[in-house]
């Protein structure tokens, strides 16, 4: 293991949605206390690379869904060091709303995606509304875009991208779905993305209700842990307490940034 094997990891918050357990969780919750949704990029850096993972949406997707949105992820980005303008590598664990709707900020960006995914977000699922809901057909095509541009790298399963990092298809969630595996300093740690939402849902072994295949998100969990260095070395994708349980990346971003690549705070 090298330097340059060795990322920095942080979650970036950017919006968040006030929600209830029924809300997530397939069969509801027989609870049903408040169960609020924040909504994240993430990037892993260190001296020789940088791959922002996921894009996140602007304030009028915030509007059109109903969602509140706190900061452009892409302003805070840029005070961590990372200029969208120029050549980064960005990897799309997927192509819903929430997590490829600023593609266009990244204008000289290499994208990362699954097969899988380009495949089921331009095909025959999408005359459903079921299945299309989470889509946004701008961001959609602006891959598209980029990909007549020669700027995505397509993978078919699981690849390393560099060394330290590597994407894992997962499926269940989307048909492409893919987590990022990120060797820190601390260890093997997995950003789920939508593999799990939440902690509870892989703790509980109970999926979020937006789903494909509910068999592969099940499945799915258990890759998850398999490639983490423990479950505390696991990221879900839009759980709150990962603010509450990483320490923030320097004190002007507490509330923004955290860092994934320091143990969480028991």
């Amino acid at each position: 293991m090298t330097q340059t094997d060795v990322y920095e990891l942080f979650a970036v918050r950017y919006a968040t949605h006030k929600r209830k357990a029924s809300e997530n969780f397939i069969g509801g919750d027989p609870h049903d206390y408040p169960m609020p949704m924040d909504y994240f990029v993430w990037v892993a850096t260190n001296n020789e690379r940088t791959f922002v993972i996921d894009t996140g949406f602007n304030v009028a997707r915030a509007a059109k869904r109903g969602r509140e949105f706190l900061r452009c992820p892409v302003r805070t980005l840029s005070e961590l060091g990372v200029d969208a303008t120029r050549q980064v590598d960005v990897i799309l664990t997927h192509l819903h709303y929430d997590h490829a709707g600023n593609c266009d900020l990244f204008p000289n960006a290499r994208f990362h995606l699954q097969e899988h995914e380009i495949a089921f977000a331009t095909g025959r699922y999408m005359k459903y509304d079921f299945t299309s809901a989470a889509y946004e057909v701008d961001d959609v095509v602006g891959v598209v875009r980029a990909v007549f541009a020669r700027r995505v790298e397509f993978y078919s399963g699981d690849a390393e991208i560099a060394p330290g990092i590597s994407v894992h298809l997962i499926g269940g969630h989307t048909m492409g779905l893919q987590a990022v595996r990120v060797r820190t300093r601390r260890g093997w740690v997995v950003v789920a993305s939508d593999a799990t939402h939440f902690f509870a849902n892989l703790q509980q072994r109970r999926p979020f209700p937006i789903v494909l295949d509910v068999g592969k998100m099940l499945e799915g969990y258990q890759k998850l842990e398999q490639l983490a260095d423990s479950v505390d070395h696991i990221i879900p994708g839009h759980d709150p307490l990962v603010m509450e349980l990483y320490p923030p990346a320097e004190e002007r971003l507490r509330g923004m940034v955290v860092r994934l690549d320091a143990a969480p705070v028991k």
